[in-house]
């Protein structure tokens, strides 16, 4: 039994195939297409899913979708009554998306790769429960409770439900245009990121302030009750009338205009980000206890939706201790959708034994694309690199010296990541005890501010050394504090009169001994790494450790500002040669930039790319 789920026309789109249970493949189509996000009909992802699985198209059983476009038309349809006579932008703006592609998904599907196999289905899942399902199903828990949170799925914000075998259900929701993922994003476009590309960073910046907007939030833009529900005082938001995200009133509320996008970034900024990002948390932690009082002889908890992408949340889940356990689906935003909604079909929809596994079904997340030694060979050739190649256990000793040398490595190795987080195998690697690191990969690599942190990769045995963890965070989705004997002293109130675009005086201060991967607040997003999940990345680790003493190593994805992860060993080869990257490894192939031939591109890059 195959069945391919897809998640397309929102944002990040993706495909996955499951076969008899099992996930064969899963991937976002911006790996393929180098468009960030990229939201059209996942061509490319679906291709390489049915080679992976080594099937047509017309060997799939059933289709599905993520998303009921029907219920998502009557929202619009109801919200341009509601509007009536100020209906205009919404209507100008959201028409044609309403009912173009989203209604014709299925016809569409079926002119690029022909007819299904005889008998096959095509089904819808709704939004939410795709989420849930993709948060449970490959989880390694027989029961549990789901939490979803997201911008809106039809007409869902929030939701709770139960998994009990292979039985799924939504049990309460709140709807638009009440929404946890559109407040946060209003108050990231209003700092002057990217909507559903920037709240990275506005989660980032957050530790830098302080909650000081918190009350005045608090008593006019969000009514929060004691079950983790809430509502919005709409006058201070504009995405519901289809134009901006927040309205005037917001801008007076908060003393001024929005900031513009690369400016200056100043101490309204950072305290604004601290105080949404304390209520997002009030709201996460409410829920969670809500939750749990429905069914308490239920320990498990299992998220998924953007707003579960919010590590410093979930990291405070953890230390609630409200759930005895906390799995969280890895591809957390719209592309798990596709994920999400194959797996219901084959254990909720048709009802089929599910499978529990220990460490979870999720394989790493590693379900993504490889290469093999002769393509690889063809890449280099084609840019006429120089390289050496050796063997698995010289190639991990041999990174793990580049990186005690102080050098960045470009590590390409096995299957890619599905989701947005890289996990050792389309990765950039560094050495956290560099004071000087995080604004060396920040500036001359990923070309991005230099006041974004970096996440600790940390064998699982040493984990509780370094980090206030004692539990497994192999996705690097939950954080946690440095521990007190390895923090330094450090005063951010004493640096901020240096407060700019980069803060490079303070993002260069020492935290900890381990600074390259220390947050502002003794904080770090957590990525642990066994051997059996990860055998190539955790020798990495164990060589760094021999040779250092230190079991820990910084990883940031494989790409720069704007640029997907890369997917292939040219989009690896080509991000190494543009940017600071001192080594890149792609498989067992080593290459060290000053041996390379010099590498000439017309105009830019940089241009290729639009900003986060």
């Amino acid at each position: 039994m195959r069945i391919l789920g897809i998640s397309a026309l929102y944002h990040d789109s993706a495909a996955a195939l499951i076969e008899d249970g099992m996930i064969v493949a899963a991937t976002q189509e911006e790996r393929f297409s180098r468009v960030k996000h990229d939201w059209g009909i996942p061509v490319n992802a679906i291709k390489f899913c049915l080679a992976q699985g080594k099937c047509q198209f017309s060997d799939i059983d059933i289709v599905v979708y993520y998303d009921n476009p029907i219920l998502t038309i009557q929202r619009f349809c109801e919200n341009v009554c509601t509007l009536q006579e100020e209906a205009d932008d919404l209507l100008n703006r959201s028409f044609d998306d309403m009912f173009g592609d989203k209604i014709w998904i299925k016809h569409n599907l079926l002119s690029e790769f022909g007819n299904m196999k005889q008998g096959g289905l095509f089904l819808v899942s709704e939004h939410h429960l795709s989420h849930a399902a993709s948060a449970f199903y490959p989880s390694p828990f027989g029961k549990a409770m789901v939490l979803t949170n997201d911008g809106v799925g039809e007409w869902d914000t929030s939701a709770i439900g139960i998994g009990e075998g292979n039985s799924l259900k939504i049990i309460k929701s709140i709807q638009y245009p009440h929404s946890l993922g559109l407040f946060y994003s209003a108050f990231t476009y209003f700092c002057g990121f990217k909507v559903n590309e920037g709240d990275y960073k506005f989660m980032g910046l957050a530790p830098y302030g302080e909650p000081v907007y918190y009350n005045l939030l608090r008593k006019n833009v969000i009514d929060i009750k004691d079950d983790g529900s809430y509502r919005l005082n709409l006058e201070y938001f504009d995405y519901h009338n289809g134009r901006t995200m927040v309205s005037e009133k917001m801008e007076t509320l908060l003393g001024g205009s929005r900031r513009i996008p690369e400016e200056r970034i100043t101490k309204r900024e950072m305290d604004i980000a601290a105080s949404v990002q304390k209520i997002t948390e009030e709201i996460i932690v409410k829920q969670a206890k809500y939750i749990r009082s429905l069914r308490p002889d239920i320990k498990n908890l299992v998220m998924a939706g953007g707003c579960a992408l919010n590590c410093v949340a979930n990291g405070r889940l953890l230390q609630e201790h409200i759930f005895d356990n906390i799995w969280i689906q890895p591809a957390a935003g719209d592309a798990g959708g596709a994920l999400g909604c194959a797996l219901y079909a084959y254990y909720g929809y048709l009802g089929n034994k599910r499978i529990v596994r220990e460490n979870d079904c999720q394989n790493g997340s590693y379900l993504g694309i490889s290469f093999d030694d002769a393509k690889i060979e063809q890449c280099l050739h084609e840019y006429k690199a120089k390289y050496m190649k050796v063997d698995d256990n010289e190639t991990a000793r041999k990174i793990a010296q580049y990186l005690a040398d102080g050098k960045v490595v470009g590590h390409f190795c096995g299957r890619a990541e599905f989701g947005p987080r890289a996990l050792g195998n389309r990765s950039i690697l560094a050495d956290p005890r560099s004071d000087k690191m995080q604004t060396t990969l920040n500036m001359k690599i990923k070309y991005r501010e230099s006041f974004r942190p970096f996440a600790p990769s940390v064998l699982m045995e040493k984990a509780n050394e370094y980090f206030e963890l004692d539990e497994e965070s192999p996705y690097m989705l939950m954080c946690a504090d440095v521990k007190m004997e390895r923090r330094k002293p450090f005063a951010l109130k004493n640096l901020m009169e240096y407060t700019d675009m980069d803060m490079i005086p303070i993002v260069n201060t020492p935290r900890s001994d381990i600074p390259a991967v220390t947050h502002v607040d003794y904080s770090a997003r957590i990525q642990t790494v066994t051997e059996d999940r990860n055998k190539r990345y955790y020798q990495i680790l164990k060589e760094f450790e021999m040779i250092t003493g230190c079991a820990v190593i910084v990883n940031t994805s494989f790409n720069v500002r704007g640029e997907p992860i890369v997917n292939s060993p040219k989009d690896a080869y080509v991000c190494f040669m543009r940017t600071g990257m001192d080594v890149l490894v792609l498989e067992n192939y080593i290459l060290l930039k000053e041996e390379q031939p010099e590498y000439k591109e017309s105009g830019d890059w940089r241009n290729e790319y639009e900003l986060d």
